[in-house]
């Protein structure tokens, strides 16, 4: 079917609840196939890659084996719980947040936060973590040495065979690094997350984890067992669609971008939020507080999957309220809901077939979206100052952002997926939240954006013109 293999590529996300191959016609700049199946990384992952690629139709023809052979691919992961990280910083609202965003932007989530000293406590806690990485920073550049030189000291004596990163204090950190090295430790050594107090350093760090996580982490987690077939798996799942989401903002080349925007990611396992916006209010009566925040901002709800997590969803909002996210008059009771919600909860690759069971799933992805993008946004209240009442504002202020775009599974298969993106709105019953008042709504229906993500390692604006080409542009009205 296709004679040169750089016609064709394959787009694998080993995901934790579905492997999905995405086939990509780079010449004809278009989609032609996509197809899922359970993940199967307790057994061996190539099974669920396999029954992808069965179900797979390439321009409406099942794939030859000849076509999957040739075909030229790019992977990425999330599955057997993702990039893993714990944070080990000096002052929670600045190390520690530094190295935070750090850890989020490289596509990880963040199991475990530690400020100041460790004590023994904080170490035991730490060892029963299960991490893939642990990030070490603490004090600017030329800033607190004592506490970072502690935290080596007493990482050091624990027994936890991972990599660790030395973000920290340029002035001590090849003493922190040696530290843990004599230990028997793998240390890689970056620049500050913080090397100022009102100046954010986190590209060098997530580079660093994204470089382990390729190194090591895809082996330790049984993934490798696929490279020999899809080749190097190239980054975590969650920053391919952070890629993905920056490629569409700023464009690329000849091809232009759509301007700042917000991705809303619904999974089974978490909902990611991504903004790509300075968040800045342009307002001489504003003050900002907290370290800035990174233009490329991602955060990780992992209570707010709406597989893992729906008897969690429901606890949060109440029945009342996710009956109202429910759209239209279903007449479901509160009992019919808890009921399907217990079901969904203990079956975490159900997939909603009756109307009941896809009305419920929007009731689900609307409560998780709408705290998701509340704890992303910023938040401004007022103060009285010395010339009278001052905004203070911190985190990101998205009210102006004209771009959201919805991904993930339910935005892809669910036929009143875009009634899930209201939630995202500004809310005048929350007037604190900094969340976007009158944007312009698309939704991933071909379940691209990771895929954009890999291409754009290679193909910017082939990847750009594939996605501004099936994203689906809706209004709310």
């Amino acid at each position: 079917m296709y004679k040169n293999n750089n016609d064709l590529y394959l787009l694998i996300d080993f995901g934790s609840t579905f492997t999905k191959v995405l086939a990509v016609d780079l010449t004809k700049e278009e989609i032609a196939g996509r197809a899922q199946a359970p993940s199967t990384v307790q057994t061996n992952v190539l099974l669920g890659l396999q029954e992808a690629l069965t179900k797979l139709k390439i321009s409406g023809q099942p794939a030859d084996e000849n076509t999957l052979k040739n075909a030229r691919k790019l992977a990425c992961s999330s599955a057997a719980g993702g990039l893993c990280i714990v944070a080990v910083g000096l002052v929670p609202e600045l190390t520690l947040e530094a190295a935070r965003k750090a850890a989020l932007g490289a596509g990880a989530k963040v199991v475990g936060s530690f400020a100041y000293e460790l004590d023994p406590t904080g170490l035991a806690q730490i060892q029963k973590t299960a991490c893939d990485i642990v990030l070490i920073v603490g004090g600017t550049d030329g800033g607190d040495k004592e506490t970072i030189l502690h935290n080596a000291k007493q990482m050091a004596g624990i027994n936890l065979d991972v990599p660790y990163i030395v973000a920290g204090n340029r002035v001590v950190a090849d003493q922190v690094a040696g530290i843990l090295e004599a230990s028997g430790k793998y240390v890689e050594k970056t620049e500050n997350v913080l090397p100022e107090l009102d100046k954010l350093n986190v590209e060098p760090a997530r580079a660093c984890i994204r470089d382990i996580f390729m190194k090591r982490i895809v082996h330790a987690k049984g993934i490798d067992k696929a490279q020999e077939y899809v080749g190097n798996i190239l980054m975590p799942t969650p920053m391919a669609t952070l890629k993905a989401a920056e490629l569409i903002a700023n464009g690329s080349g000849r091809v232009t971008g759509l301007g700042e925007l917000m991705v809303v990611e619904v999974g089974g396992a978490t909902t990611n939020i991504h903004s790509i916006a300075s968040g800045e209010t342009p307002s001489a009566t504003v003050v900002y507080k907290g370290i800035p925040e990174p233009y490329a901002k991602r955060t990780v709800e992992g209570d707010l999957g709406i597989r893992y997590n729906a008897a969690t969803i429901l606890n949060i909002v109440g029945p009342e309220k996710l009956l109202r996210n429910i759209p239209g008059k279903t007449g479901i009771t509160i009992k019919t809901l808890e009921a399907a919600v217990t079901n969904i909860s203990q079956k975490v690759d159900f997939i909603p077939v009756s109307e009941l069971d896809l009305l419920i799933d929007i009731g689900l992805a609307r409560s998780a979206i709408e705290i998701a993008v509340e704890r992303h946004a910023g938040t401004i209240k007022e103060a009285w100052g010395p010339g009278g009442i001052v905004k203070i504002q911190q985190g990101k202020d998205l009210t102006g952002l004209k771009i959201v775009i919805g991904t993930g599974g339910i935005f892809a298969f669910n036929p009143y997926a875009e009634k899930a993106l209201e939630a995202a709105l500004y809310s005048p019953s929350n007037p604190f939240s900094l969340k976007p008042q009158s944007p312009e709504y698309f939704i991933d229906r071909s379940y691209l954006l990771y895929g954009i993500g890999l291409l754009s390692s290679i193909e910017p604006e082939k990847a750009l013109k594939i996605a501004k080409k099936y994203l689906n542009k809706f209004s709310l009205n």
